[in-house]
């Protein structure tokens, strides 16, 4: 199969990912929840260590590089942590749909509560290779930004299937890198193609966006085109990341033999192919 043809599957399959989440529009709650939470904790986090340093930016810079770190550390938990449990729940009410059955936002939050170990887990483990990473990029240079930006790159690859692996297998955090590795290693395939897709698809959005934005700021107020960019950026990440995580889990219940109701099979089944 040439590349052409898989990055014109990769394009039917991304665009498959929209059309069950316009089936279940109830579903772009996560990414929304995932959202307002990642800036309720942060700016509540921000504020609390301004508010330990007596609001004194400068006092704030000074402090050690352990520190520093340290916050760097709570900042990527908090920050893995939230995203991987509403995505957890998102994974969960895609599988509910593919099985035929009835998705909704509380069983979603309900199956991602009783994941809650693993997820925890998981972030922590994440935290902590980011973490490892940013004091390999500080402390290296250009070389320490090379070669984080080529293992960043390696491991986007490797946990490509860490969130439903989580949420239907529960494992821990070594075995769910572990297992994501392994699927991508055997079925690898039009992945770059969704990839391209749903890049093509931010791209193109962004200059629709661009567009009306500036005519707006231009013959009414610049407030009044800033503000149409930022709610439809929002509104862009918000729907483009739910696609997202419905496309990872269709390719995911695939390959492990699940049925994957709204996807071409055949398509489907070379998404990914053996090597």
């Amino acid at each position: 199969m040439n590349l052409f043809t898989r990055l014109s599957n990769g394009w039917t399959i991304a665009l498959n990912s929209f059309a069950v989440l316009k089936e279940n529009k109830q579903l772009i709650i996560f990414p929304i929840l995932s959202g307002i939470s990642m800036i309720l904790v942060i700016g509540s986090f921000i504020t609390v260590l301004l508010a330990s340093s007596g609001w004194d930016i400068q006092a704030f810079n000074d402090q050690s590089q352990v520190a520093n770190y340290s916050i760097v550390f709570v900042y990527y938990l908090i920050n893995y942590f939230v995203i991987v449990f509403f995505n957890t729940a998102l994974v969960q009410c895609t599988h509910l749909y593919f099985s035929g059955e009835e998705p909704t936002v509380r069983k979603g939050l309900q199956f991602a509560l009783s994941r809650i170990g693993a997820i925890l887990s998981w972030a922590v483990f994440a935290a902590t290779v980011g973490t490892i990473l940013r004091i390999l990029q500080d402390n290296l240079g250009r070389i320490g930004k090379i070669i984080t930006g080529l293992i960043g790159i390696v491991w986007s690859i490797a946990t490509f299937f860490v969130v439903p692996v989580i949420a239907n297998e529960n494992l821990g955090p070594i075995a769910a890198f572990k297992r994501s590795t392994e699927l991508v290693r055997q079925k690898w395939g039009e992945g770059l193609g969704a990839s391209f897709s749903f890049g093509l698809i931010h791209l193109v959005t962004i200059v629709a966006l661009a567009i009306p934005s500036l005519a707006l700021g231009y013959f009414i107020h610049p407030l009044v085109g800033i503000a149409l960019f930022v709610l439809g950026f929002f509104a862009m990440v918000v729907i483009l990341n739910a696609a997202k995580v419905i496309f990872i889990s269709a390719i995911y219940f695939n390959i492990n033999g699940d049925p994957v109701k709204h996807y071409n099979q055949q398509l489907a089944d070379n998404l990914f192919r053996e090597k």
